[in-house]
């Protein structure tokens, strides 16, 4: 029994010091930091990049790529905790996902006036954060394209910032939302992003001939981080 107690007293212990590290590396608070710490051991989490998105001055969008039910634990662990994260309905009423979802606030998804609330843009303009969660899906049709239409309306009307956000691997794992390919148990993950932009430096940045709409500069910028999530999300601890 002695070597029961005492073998949960180090467990624990080791623990706090790896939420600790996480906390102090990270900026997170200490709860985000005791919640992340088991998931950054788990998967082996490369969160190098995750500076970008915390260094990203309000009002500003989290736009995260939602391959797999890990995105939004992960992402409630390690976006700044006055960030408000839009999930959907299932993410919105899983238990298991109940003790990260304490660590900042949540709505649920409601596809007809979620992302058009006036709320929101004044949310943003008061110096806010969102996160949003986006399907994973390259060829969006045309009900999944329409979020990015409201995304970039609600980012421009705010004159927000947009951080696109990738976690490459979450595919893979069995946590994955995708209906078919190899699963493993517990895939290596990293978190890559890119630099923050308005709606406009997207567009003028555009390769195209003709200015895209914002909706399809905002698309072309989540893909681009799905693109580059090799060499943005070198985690500086292990290169």
């Amino acid at each position: 029994m002695t070597i029961v107690i005492a073998l949960i007293i180090a467990i624990l212990a080791l623990w706090l010091v790896a939420a600790i590290y996480c906390r102090i590396r990270l900026g997170l608070s200490l709860h985000q930091a005791m919640l992340y710490a088991p998931l950054k051991f788990f998967f082996r989490i490369g969160d190098g990049a995750i500076v970008t998105a915390h260094a990203a001055e309000p009002p500003v969008i989290y736009a995260v790529w939602h391959r797999s039910r890990l995105e939004p634990a992960l992402m409630l662990a390690i976006l700044p905790n006055d960030t408000l994260h839009i999930l959907d309905e299932a993410s919105a009423n899983a238990w298991w996902l109940d003790p990260w979802r304490a660590l900042a606030r949540t709505i649920a998804f409601n596809a007809r006036h979620i992302f058009v609330s006036r709320r929101l843009v004044r949310r943003l303009r008061g110096k806010g954060r969102l996160a949003v969660y986006l399907p994973d899906n390259e060829a969006p049709d045309a009900k999944a394209f329409r979020l990015f239409r409201a995304i970039a309306r609600i980012a421009a009307a705010a004159e927000a910032r947009v951080v696109p956000i990738h976690v490459e691997g979450s595919v893979r794992s069995f946590f994955s939302l995708a209906p078919d390919g190899g699963r493993q148990l517990l895939p290596r993950l990293t978190v890559a992003t890119l630099a923050p932009l308005t709606i406009a430096e997207m567009v003028a940045l555009a390769d195209t001939e003709g200015k895209p709409m914002a909706a399809n500069a905002l698309f072309d910028r989540m893909l681009a981080v799905r693109r580059a999530a090799p060499e943005t999300t070198k985690d500086p601890e292990l290169a």
